[in-house]
């Protein structure tokens, strides 16, 4: 499978099967357009994809019904993908192929965004991955059961709860619903199979049965549906039956489309078409001006570290003296009446240490944010410096650390 290198292809572009085979990546023109004016609007936004798989889940959390579940199909494309390999290895004598298990990842889409929280610590790809192996797996296990089950084995096995919502799915209304479950009721109190071993094969009712069926029916319809409810033969109940293993398979073991296939009756246009465009500059500056802060923020901390430890190195007397003058307001002729020192001493070793705290900062802002150390830069620098100074040793910030010896 050929990698994909840029973020417009990562957000836009699915995996394309033929037959069981990868033929290659296929890109959504839609989903193209849409990645390249985001990144177009954003040049000072982060370029990993980690960031932009956070945004576009943010879109999703606004808007559940925007591109941004298209974009992060596509995002998730490998993952599903290996993820389809590993499991159909595993159940190698599965009638579902590497397609077909790449579809029921993929299908998992919507579950695998309601279950992530990035406040947990772990990435999106990671937690889909765990998701779309056990979906593989508990989807192909059911599919082995259900497969050799004929319609009477799985009528059997089917509750009354996920017949009603299979009904319902099928689109039935209110009182055929009760037919429908009424007449399987019937047919699972009157057609008990006789070996419990060969209950996946049960051939449909014999014709005693299915009279036996129909009595049962008529007798229960008066209580449970309408006193009015006309008789109905068994030939109606055993359509009705077919009807609801058919509505049942289809609701619990759907066939997977993609969005990129043609919509229903037309050679043009596909599902993803369908999908609204959403305003999204909103939840782009927050992501970038959240990044932006993270960002400063771990710059603070640097600088805090590289001149704490600059401060380390300078020998006892000249961090003496930086303590005195920024954090107890000491004038120069207080110092050096106090340490007995002349006052030109005391100036120049205070201009010494911050010469030294001021190299050790250039050294890093030139090593780190790459910026060339001219008279200008080192101006502002030293700016940056004294007002750093001014909040190390500001008596709020001292009582949280450490006294220094003097």
């Amino acid at each position: 499978m050929r990698p994909r290198h840029n973020l417009v292809e990562i957000f836009s572009t699915f995996l394309q099967f033929d037959a069981d085979r990868l033929s290659g990546w296929v890109t959504e023109p839609r989903l193209r357009r849409s990645m390249r004016r985001c990144l177009e609007q954003s040049s000072s936004a982060s370029t990993t994809d980690y960031f932009w798989a956070l945004y576009w889940y943010k879109i999703w959390q606004a808007h559940s019904e925007s591109l941004a579940e298209a974009h992060l199909s596509a995002y998730l494309q490998e993952v599903g993908y290996w993820a389809a390999q590993k499991t159909a290895t595993s159940f190698a004598s599965s009638q579902y192929t590497l397609a077909d298990c790449f579809q029921i990842a993929i299908a998992r889409i919507g579950t695998v965004l309601k279950g992530f929280n990035p406040q947990q610590g772990f990435s999106l790809k990671n937690y889909a991955a765990s998701l779309f192996s056990s979906a593989i797996k508990e989807l192909l296990r059911q599919r082995q059961e259900i497969d050799i089950c004929t319609d009477w084995a799985m009528l059997r096995k089917l509750s009354q709860k996920r017949l009603v919502e299979s009904l319902q799915n099928a689109g039935l209304p209110h009182d055929a619903i009760a037919r429908h479950v009424l007449a399987w009721n019937c047919f699972k109190t009157l057609y008990v199979p006789h070996q419990a071993t060969a209950t996946r094969k049960l051939a449909q009712p014999d014709a005693e049965t299915w009279a036996a069926i129909a009595k049962l029916y008529n007798a229960e319809r008066l209580n449970q549906i309408a006193v009015t409810e006309p008789q109905t033969s068994a030939e109606t109940l055993e359509k009705w039956l077919l009807a609801s293993a058919k509505a049942a398979r289809a609701y619990l073991y759907p066939n997977f489309v993609s969005i990129n296939a043609p919509q229903p009756g037309q050679e043009a246009g596909e599902f993803i078409d369908n999908l609204p465009e959403t305003s999204q500059d909103s939840v782009l500056t927050q992501l970038i001006a959240e990044e932006e802060q993270r960002h400063r923020q771990d710059q603070l901390s640097q600088i805090n570290r590289v001149l704490t430890h600059a401060i380390a190195n300078l020998d006892d007397t000249a961090q003496q003296l930086l303590q005195m003058y920024y954090q107890q307001n000491a004038t120069q002729q207080q110092m050096a009446a106090q340490l007995e020192m002349k006052q030109y001493t005391i100036s120049r070793r205070l201009t010494k240490a911050r010469e030294t705290l001021l190299l050790a900062l250039a050294q890093w802002s030139r090593d780190t944010l790459h910026i060339t150390l001219t008279s200008d830069v080192l101006k502002d620098t030293s700016t940056v410096l004294e007002e750093w100074l001014q909040t190390h040793y500001s008596p709020s910030d001292s009582l949280s650390r450490p006294e220094q010896s003097p």
